[in-house]
C-alpha cells in the first residue's frame, strides 16, 4: 500500500513537472525545437574547432563569437516589432530555413575545401542577424502556442531543460563526429535538423492571430514598445535586473579558461567538467522552476536565484579546490537558469499581447545583447594588472547579489499589479 501511494505520488508529481506537453502544439514544438539545438550546439562546437585550426588564432575566435553575439544588440529590438506586426510562425519559416541554408553552406565550403575566414564570419554575421530576430519571434510564440497562463511558466521552464539538455548531447556528439568525419558532417546534421522545427511548425493547428497596432510605422511601433516597457513598473525593473546579471555576471564563461589555467592550475579536461557541470546546473534549475504549482512564488523566485547565481561566482572566486569549484558550478548553472526561466515566465503573463513581441526582444537584448559588452568589461578587469581573474568573479557576484536584493526590496511596489493578472 506504501509502495503503491508514493507511486502514485511520483506520478503525480511527473505529470505536473510535464503538464505542458497536454497542448499537442506544444509537444510538436518542443521535440522538434530539441532536435534541432543538438545540431546547432554541434555546430557551434565545429565552428570554433574550425575558426582554430584555420587561423590558430584565439583572436580570430572571440572575433567570429563576437559577429554571432553582436546582432542581439542592434537587431533584436527591431525583431520584436516585426513579432507584433507579422504572423509569427511564418517569420519562424523565414529564420529558420535561412539558418538550415547557412549551416548547409559551411558544409559544402568545408567539404570543398573553400572555406575562409572571411566566408565563415560573413556566414556567423548573417546567421547572428537571423537569431536576433528569431528569438524574440520564438519566445513570444510560445504564447500561441499554450494557451493557459497556469502552464506557461512550466513550458517556459521546459524550454530551458530542452536547451540546456542540448547543450549536454551536442558538444559530446560534435567532438566525436569531428574526430571520425571532419566539421563539415557537423554543419551537414545541423542543416538536416532543422527540417524537424520547420515539420512541427506546419504540422501545428493554430488559431490565427488579431494583429493590433496603432500604426504601420516601424520606428513608431518601436518606440511605442519602449515606452511602454519603461512605464511599467514591474517590466522595467526585471529588465534591469537582467541588464545587470547579463553585463555583470554572464562574463564568466569568458573567465573560466583563464580560472581554470591561473587558479587551479589545471587544463582543458577541467575546463570540460567544469563546463558539463554548468549544463547539469542550469538542466536541474529548469526542472525546477517547471516543478513549481504557484505562480505567485514565481516573483521571489527571480530575486532568490540571481542571488544564488551571484553566490555561487563569489564562493567560486574564492576556491582552489577543483572539486569544490565543480561543486560551485552546479549552483552557477542553477541560479543562472532558474533567474532566466522566471523572468521570462513573468513577462510573457503581464505583458499586453500586442507589445508581446517588442517585450521579449528587449528582454532578449537584455540578456543576450548585453552580453558582449560584459564579455569585454569583464575581461579588461580581469588583466592581471588591473584586477585579476579571482577579483573579478568576486566582484560580478557582489553585483548580482546586490542587484538581486535590490529587486526583492521592490516586488511589494509591483506585486499588487501582478496578482491583477489572470491566471495569477
Amino acid at each position: 500500500m506504501k509502495r503503491d501511494k508514493l507511486f502514485s505520488s511520483a506520478k503525480e508529481r511527473l505529470t505536473h513537472t510535464l503538464r505542458a506537453f497536454r497542448y499537442r502544439n506544444y509537444r510538436l514544438f518542443f521535440f522538434g525545437q530539441g532536435v534541432s539545438l543538438i545540431g546547432t550546439w554541434m555546430q557551434q562546437i565545429a565552428g570554433a574547432w574550425l575558426v582554430y585550426r584555420l587561423t590558430d588564432s584565439p583572436f580570430m575566435l572571440g572575433l567570429v563569437s563576437f559577429a554571432s553575439l553582436i546582432p542581439n544588440l542592434f537587431i533584436t529590438p527591431f525583431g520584436g516589432v516585426i513579432a507584433d506586426r507579422f504572423d509569427r510562425r511564418k517569420i519562424m519559416y523565414i529564420t529558420q530555413t535561412s539558418l538550415m541554408v547557412f549551416a548547409l553552406m559551411l558544409a559544402f565550403l568545408v567539404y570543398t575545401d573553400r572555406a575562409t575566414i572571411e566566408l565563415i564570419f560573413l556566414l556567423t554575421l548573417l546567421a547572428g542577424i537571423m537569431n536576433a530576430v528569431d528569438a524574440p519571434t520564438r519566445h513570444s510564440f510560445i504564447f500561441e502556442i499554450v494557451t493557459e497562463k497556469e502552464d506557461l511558466v512550466n513550458a517556459i521552464a521546459l524550454n530551458s531543460a530542452m536547451f540546456n539538455g542540448a547543450r549536454l548531447i551536442g558538444p559530446a556528439v560534435a567532438g566525436l563526429i569531428i574526430a571520425s568525419f571532419g566539421e563539415q558532417m557537423c554543419f551537414l546534421l545541423n542543416g538536416i535538423s532543422f527540417l524537424s522545427v520547420l515539420i512541427a511548425l506546419f504540422m501545428m493547428k493554430i488559431e490565427k492571430r488579431k494583429i493590433e497596432t496603432n500604426s504601420n510605422n516601424f520606428f513608431f511601433n518601436f518606440k511605442e514598445g519602449f515606452k511602454y516597457s519603461y512605464n511599467h513598473r514591474a517590466i522595467k525593473s526585471i529588465l534591469i535586473l537582467v541588464t545587470v546579471i547579463s553585463v555583470f555576471g554572464m562574463s564568466y564563461n569568458t573567465l573560466l579558461p583563464v580560472y581554470v589555467k591561473e587558479t587551479l592550475g589545471s587544463g582543458p579536461k577541467m575546463l570540460g567538467f567544469m563546463m558539463g557541470s554548468i549544463g547539469f546546473g542550469a538542466f536541474s534549475g529548469a526542472i525546477f522552476i517547471a516543478s513549481r504549482k504557484h505562480f505567485k512564488t514565481l516573483v521571489k523566485l527571480i530575486s532568490i536565484a540571481g542571488s544564488i547565481f551571484g553566490t555561487g561566482l563569489v564562493l567560486l572566486s574564492l576556491s582552489r579546490v577543483p572539486a569544490l569549484s565543480l561543486s560551485l558550478m552546479f549552483l552557477v548553472g542553477f541560479g543562472m537558469v532558474s533567474q532566466v526561466s522566471v523572468g521570462n515566465t513573468i513577462l510573457q503573463t503581464i505583458v499586453d499581447d500586442r507589445m508581446r513581441g517588442r517585450v521579449m526582444s528587449f528582454y532578449n537584448l537584455a540578456f543576450l545583447g548585453m552580453a558582449p559588452i560584459g564579455n569585454l568589461l569583464m575581461g579588461y578587469l580581469a588583466k592581471k594588472e588591473i584586477l585579476g581573474v579571482t577579483s573579478t568573479l568576486l566582484l560580478s557576484g557582489g553585483i548580482c547579489i546586490v542587484i538581486s536584493l535590490t529587486f526583492l526590496l521592490q516586488i511589494k511596489n509591483f506585486k499588487a499589479k501582478l496578482e491583477e493578472q489572470d491566471g495569477i
